[in-house]
């Protein structure tokens, strides 16, 4: 039997660190273009306690998302002394392509993936470079791509990247704007077939009809007359939070039915970086679905606190961070099973089962 496994992992880390105390002086507005009365130190506090996190990185003003997520790759090749010419399908998830320092139009065209392609110097044509926009879960979904390319006997080996430069389509004047990072993560999987190691499950769902709103582009919040102003990142948090909440644990436990694998087996469950508050309650939600009290939280690695929220970087960071030692008291062992899931834009959910 073919399978799917994981044999590269890689990131990159920008070296740019935004702590919350750089926020103090900047002004925050509501909705409604009022500047919110609070107090920075106490709005600062109030965030933190929520979000978990106490600073983010950014990319330094010469780096795109493109240029992060090929420092990625590079170093997922690297480490496994593979030939970026034997790739079969190059994939790369975003929500923005890539867009230059003070400046939040959005480039296109070509394809990250085919820039990341170039970058590597790979001259195969039959190596199929493509872009995924699928909200913060589409570097999973891309995985979940690669695997059926793999599947079907389409491919043997695939590199999926997730890269985002976020600090670049953010409203300065928004304090959900303090959520989000910049960075990127790479892995390889390829075809094997000994063994029963792999992807086992996956299952994803869209929820568009009622919730496709809860994170669009929209107006800054403070009025100006700025040009950009009605091109930057917005979300409602309460219903996102409520959202993910209700439909995430659902979804993990459909992808853990289907592979038919207990939650007592799962070693570790990676979840997509949004917020430290909402993926405790997810975690919480899962182990009710099963009645089962929450386990001790080293169960759900969690990176957030330093590197923020990078959209489709979150998890192919974790992992590789992980996989290298570089998470205190977190490893992942031959035989473990372990959930990857993701909530984003659109708004779609996505989980995994895999066995190493």
């Amino acid at each position: 039997m073919i399978r799917s496994v994981i044999t590269a992992t890689g990131s990159y880390i920008p070296e740019t660190i935004v702590r919350n105390q750089d926020f103090l002086t900047t002004p925050f507005f509501s909705q409604d273009g009022l500047a919110l009365a609070t107090p920075p130190t106490t709005l600062l506090d109030q965030f933190e306690a929520i979000t978990g996190i106490h600073q983010r990185r950014y990319a330094r003003p010469h780096q795109q998302a493109s240029d992060l997520g090929l420092l990625a790759a590079q170093q997922a090749l690297s480490s496994a002394g593979i030939d970026p010419e034997t790739l079969d399908y190059l994939i790369v998830a975003h929500n923005f392509g890539d867009v230059a320092h003070q400046s939040n139009r959005v480039s296109l065209v070509p394809s990250l993936a085919s820039r990341i392609k170039a970058g590597l110097a790979i001259k195969n044509p039959q190596c199929v470079a493509y872009d995924l926009a699928f909200g913060c879960p589409g570097w999973l979904e891309g995985v979940i791509q690669a695997n059926y390319y793999i599947q079907s006997g389409d491919a043997q080996r695939c590199l999926i990247i997730g890269t985002e430069t976020l600090s670049r389509v953010i409203d300065p004047g928004d304090r959900d704007s303090l959520l989000f990072s910049d960075g990127s993560g790479a892995i390889i999987l390829e075809a094997c077939s000994t063994g029963q190691t792999g992807l086992l499950a996956h299952h994803t769902q869209t929820h568009a009809y009622e919730h496709v709103n809860l994170l669009k582009m929209d107006k800054a919040y403070q009025h100006t007359d700025d040009k950009r102003a009605d091109r930057f990142m917005k979300m409602s948090g309460r219903k996102l939070y409520e959202f993910a909440l209700q439909q995430v644990p659902q979804v993990i436990k459909r992808a853990l039915d289907k592979a038919g694998i207990s939650l007592t087996v799962i070693k570790k469950i990676l979840i997509h970086q949004a917020n430290q508050k909402m993926d405790v309650a997810i975690l919480n939600r899962l182990f009710k679905l099963y009645d089962q009290e929450c386990p001790d939280l080293e169960l759900m690695p969690m990176t957030i606190s330093w590197l923020g929220n990078s959209s489709v970087a979150t998890i192919p960071t974790l992992l590789d961070l992980i996989r290298r030692g570089q998470l205190v008291n977190q490893r992942i062992a031959v035989g473990d099973t372990i959930v990857l899931a993701s909530v984003g834009a659109g708004m779609s959910i996505n989980a995994v089962v895999y066995q190493f």
